[in-house]
């Protein structure tokens, strides 16, 4: 009976934790571990890092950050995945480098990250890029999975996106009125290296 438990334990968090999204409005879709390297090999995360997920569902992304030495926080609405994630990075050893916040990310200043990650469908992205153009420093790097941001320029590798926000000749980051000039495409020969 017990192992009928563990298993049951071990499933049944991740399936209540979906199902718990379809009714707080964020579903639950996990990424897969090959895709969440190649998210942070992009983003450029290493130590001294700071990295945010939005809508950080299970913790994989900010496990996997912290486990490179980077100070990640993940935010989710669902209380279930965030005591999951929590469970996950104290287990794995990188609980001091790993913070989950239960709350909505759209009321958190965002502004002294090094590189945001999200996974959210069109309308979230469409609403959160002028959020992100206003509140980000020079330099940030946005790393998107699946959804592009429908205003900015990038580079695309096999469905993740990468973004940096870049400054004018001016050194005055520049304003919403040229978005697409905030985001600038890395170069085709310098994967995972920002101009």
């Amino acid at each position: 009976m017990p192992l009928a438990l563990a298993i049951a334990a071990g499933i049944g968090v991740p399936v209540l934790g979906y199902f718990l999204g379809i009714f707080t409005g964020a579903p639950y879709l996990p990424t897969g571990a090959d895709r969440v390297e190649r998210m942070l090999e992009l983003a450029e995360v290493g130590p001294g890092t700071k990295l945010v997920d939005l809508g950080s569902g299970d913790g994989r992304i900010v496990r996997a950050a912290a486990k490179r030495g980077a100070e990640a926080v993940g935010y989710e609405i669902n209380p279930i995945l965030v005591l999951l994630s929590w469970q996950r990075a104290r287990n794995e050893g990188v609980g001091a480098r790993a913070r989950f916040v239960r709350g909505d990310f759209r009321k958190a200043d965002l502004s002294h990250f090094d590189v945001v990650a999200i996974y959210g469908v069109s309308s979230l992205m469409r609403s959160l890029e002028p959020r992100l153009e206003q509140e980000l420093k020079p330099g940030a790097r946005v790393v998107s999975n699946v959804f592009a941001f429908p205003h900015w320029q990038g580079r695309a590798e096999g469905g993740i996106h990468l973004y940096i926000k870049r400054q004018s000749a001016t050194g005055v980051t520049r304003t919403r009125s040229s978005p697409t000039a905030l985001y600038g495409q890395l170069g085709e020969n310098s994967v995972g290296k920002r101009k």
